[in-house]
């Protein structure tokens, strides 16, 4: 993984405020990003399948980056919960990262860094979360393999 981008200070909130980290600017990166997931191939199925109305989950998108981004608060979901019992492997969360690296360099300009360090830090404590879900302990060598269902009707191909 590559390192983190080094904080201009010791305040993370002040540091994104300074690279123009606003709610505007969450709200366009969180359409922006979710509006290529829906039409991704891999990720855009796993997604229809669990998301009816997508406003609402956009605005939960909004608030948990706020809060991960401002501090502000907003968010008070369990997106452990939400995420553990996905059918989705370690390829599942590099797609993920790679479609939100591309809508940060696209809408967030100068503070796309800090946006892809917690983007990456939390795509690497989800796929813990789910692998441990399943019963395994990740080595740091180690990613989230396919859930056995999917292996199973692999190799019955």
């Amino acid at each position: 993984m590559a390192p983190r981008p080094q904080s201009a200070g010791s305040d993370p909130v002040a540091d994104a405020v300074a690279r123009g980290v606003d709610k505007p600017m969450i709200e366009r990166l969180v359409r922006h990003f979710y509006a290529n997931v829906r039409a991704d191939p891999k990720l855009g199925p796993v997604f229809a399948a669990r998301i009816a109305d997508w406003e609402p989950h956009l605005q939960r998108m909004c608030a948990f980056w706020g809060a991960v981004m401002l501090r502000t608060g907003a968010y008070h979901g369990q997106p452990m919960a939400m995420h553990a019992r996905l059918p989705v492997d370690a390829s599942y969360f590099d797609r993920w990262l790679e479609l939100f690296e591309a809508s940060a360099q696209q809408v967030c300009a100068e503070a796309a860094p800090l946006f892809v360090a917690r983007a990456r830090t939390i795509a690497q404590s989800l796929e813990l979360g789910v692998a441990t879900s399943r019963g395994a302990i990740l080595r740091s060598d180690e990613r989230l393999a396919a859930p056995a269902m999917e292996t199973t009707a692999a190799s019955a191909s």
